[in-house]
């Protein structure tokens, strides 16, 4: 690990992301919205490595390194020219197929060997080199270890007949123009700011470094891919001339156009097909941006968290784990847009529901973080509890609702329909953030709770993961005395509450439950002792940030506290090294029955990366997989583990394959993988 022994100044912001002549949108979804509330928290990359102490050169191959990956199309001995200058041979669709799946079951390049180049080392961006390589130029240099596939679909669009990982011209080429003889590569490495999440530029570097494979769709003409496999060609030769001029011995790479339509893919090969010719995705690859909806979904799934009122996600018929309208006789949106409403108002709103015999009945109601101190208004603070009494009425007093309509066969319909369980969804787009004002003030009210009861009762027993805003914590403090005065189940002196010391020292948001043993927080989270045992969590382990408790909370046994020093966020220092360790420590506190807080300073990016590797090695997934499992339950932030973590976790897949037998395989290719990422981080990019 490198080592830190001072702190530098604050390094500049990075530059935009991504830059402008990258089009990451290319896939049928369009640009992905964000997901509500959820914010990129900014990641400090800790202190520059002093001269003599910079990251150490890439360690000597041992005998079972791979030095060069080996391809089904190089050498290209076996496939025929096209055209000799430049040079483009012929490929059919089986041998496309055999190359890709031959090329995902090799394991990638370690990690020594191809960082910090993958970080984006321009030759004029002196901070960045500065802080990666200093005087050693030569881990400037292309390794030779990496020999990648990059497929391109000529015309670009791919919006349809999409090829497993495949890419527009666009986002390698500067110019794609079918008859400019002078196309090169896009210059992808950053010229400017400091980065080590240049996920954006993995794309066009990688191209750079890969045999190029051109097809086209079932309406492109077949002179449209001879003509992009051209310029393609041109941009590997003058690449590659440029390197030599460098004084660098570059590897030869080459570029094949696909001879067979694309009706031949879809017919006998449908494992790499991504989308079809009517623009329909067959789900043979994972879709990150449609993944993370799915597991936000699965994590925020409507559950009861009193009689008859549940909490969850707005129902969406397009996800199958979503709740249908019809589940619920009322369902009560939170949202910006909506009004307070008195008992009356509401009252209307049921009987016309009735009357039509329209059901289920749709209200809404202001969303979490609208109703701001210490400027609130009793209006507001009125709605609030009218809205509690008037859904604690619906769901325990039945009999007042039921009229006397009747259905074609002369049955009363509400009471056919009321006198069963009355049901009302209290739900929001990720089922989690702006229902949370309303969830917890009706929590308390329903089932006669103080704030910090409530608060832990809904996680820790009704299993709701949520995040409120700080001015809905203070909200809920001063107008707790009128919640459980109302209270129907309130017994006690309200001038005997007193708050805990640990809610006051909360923002809103409580650690992410990852999995029932395991959290993911921040170090605020881990210098809350008292919170985090009312949580269940009696273990603690900290990467890279010590914990700073007072002498008097220092009671926990030295055996469930971990710290994992000299790893800071910086794209130098390794992790996977720490991975046994710490998920032997996680393992721990699972056999004997409590939780354990994964930390770091914010809890994005190396807390992070344990909880990915924890959640691979426990549910067997992908890294793709366990990526959009661990950021959906991450709730309010979004998890950014950096380049380098990402790739040791790629190889973490490796070793987890390897360890219970299975062949290596991989999901997604390192590129695709941060083509993703970098497409569902750009809605919440500041440009």
């Amino acid at each position: 690990m490198a080592a830190i022994v001072a702190r530098s100044p604050a390094l500049p912001s990075r530059t935009a992301t991504p830059p402008p002549h990258l089009t990451l949108n290319t896939s049928t979804r369009g640009t992905p919205a964000p997901v509500p509330n959820k914010h990129l928290p900014f990641c400090s990359p800790g202190p520059t490595p002093r001269r003599g102490l910079e990251t150490p050169p890439a360690s000597p191959p041992t005998k079972n390194a791979i030095i060069e990956s080996s391809s089904v199309l190089y050498p290209p001995d076996n496939f025929t020219h096209i055209f000799k200058e430049p040079p483009i041979y012929s490929i059919d669709a089986k041998k496309v197929v055999e190359a890709v799946e031959q090329f995902s079951s090799q394991p990638l390049p370690d990690t020594k060997q191809v960082f910090p180049w993958l970080h984006g080392l321009h030759a004029e961006n002196q901070m960045q080199l500065a802080f990666f390589v200093q005087r050693k130029k030569a881990l400037r240099r292309t390794p030779k270890c990496i020999r990648g596939i990059t497929i391109v679909k000529a015309g670009g669009d791919l919006n349809h007949s999409k090829l497993k990982g495949a890419i527009a011209p666009e986002e390698l080429l500067v110019s794609h123009n079918l008859y400019d003889s002078q196309a090169s590569f896009i210059e992808c490495d950053p010229k400017d700011g400091f980065s080590v999440r240049n996920f954006q530029i993995q794309i066009a570097k990688m191209a750079a470094v890969s045999d190029i494979i051109v097809y086209g769709d079932s309406i492109t003409p077949s002179r449209q891919v001879i003509n992009l496999a051209k310029q393609i060609s041109l941009a590997q030769i003058a690449w590659r001339e440029r390197h030599v001029a460098a004084g660098a011995e570059p590897q030869v790479f080459n570029t094949f156009a696909v001879t067979d339509s694309y009706d031949i893919f879809e017919a006998n090969y449908g494992s790499v097909v991504a989308i079809d010719s009517k623009g329909k995705t067959t789900g043979q690859t994972i879709d990150f941006f449609h993944r993370e909806r799915f597991e936000m979904c699965v994590m925020s799934k409507a559950s009861e968290i009193s009689k008859g009122v549940y909490l969850g996600p707005t129902p969406d018929q397009m996800l199958e784990c979503s709740p249908g309208e019809s589940d619920y006789d009322v369902l009560i949106e939170a949202s910006d847009l909506a009004h307070v409403s008195e008992t009356s108002t509401l009252n209307a709103a049921l009987k016309s529901s009735q009357d039509q015999g329209q059901w289920p009945l749709h209200l809404d109601f202001l969303s979490s973080g609208s109703i701001l101190p210490p400027t609130w208004s009793h209006m507001e603070v009125d709605g609030l509890m009218e809205m509690c009494k008037w859904i604690y009425e619906f769901v325990h007093e039945q009999d007042e609702f039921i009229n006397d309509s009747k259905d074609e066969d002369g049955d009363n319909i509400m009471m056919s329909r009321l006198n069963l369980k009355r049901k009302v969804l209290i739900h929001c787009a990720d089922g989690y953030t702006e229902s949370s004002l309303l969830g917890l003030a009706y929590f308390m009210y329903a089932e006669g709770l103080t704030v910090h009861e409530a608060w832990i009762k809904l996680h820790v027993e009704k299993g709701r993961n949520f995040f409120a805003y700080p001015t809905d914590v203070a909200l809920l403090k001063a107008i707790q005395p009128r919640i459980l005065s109302e209270s129907p189940r309130w017994k006690g002196e309200i001038t005997s509450i007193q708050d805990p010391k640990w809610l006051a020292r909360i923002d809103g948001s409580l650690p992410s439950r990852i999995l029932p043993y395991m959290y993911l927080g921040n170090l605020g989270h881990a210098n809350n002792p008292d919170m985090l045992k009312e949580l269940g969590i009696k273990r603690i382990l900290s990467v890279g940030e010590p914990i700073n408790w007072a002498r008097e909370e220092n009671s926990w046994p030295t055996e469930n506290l971990l710290y994992i020093d000299r790893v800071q966020d910086n794209g130098v220092d390794p992790l996977t090294e720490e991975f046994d360790k710490c998920l032997r420590f996680i393992e721990r506190g699972k056999q004997d029955g409590s939780a354990t807080l994964v930390h770091c300073r914010v809890g994005v990016s190396r807390s992070a990366t344990i909880c990915i590797a924890e959640v691979m090695s426990e549910l067997g997934l992908s890294f793709p997989r366990a990526y959009c499992f661990v950021r959906a339950r991450r709730l309010n932030v979004i998890i950014q583990p950096h380049l380098r973590f990402t790739y040791e976790l790629l190889k973490w897949e490796e070793y987890q394959r390897l360890k219970c037998g299975a062949p290596l395989k991989r999901e997604l290719e390192w590129a695709t993988v941060c083509r993703e990422i970098a497409l569902m981080n750009k809605p919440y990019s500041r440009q």
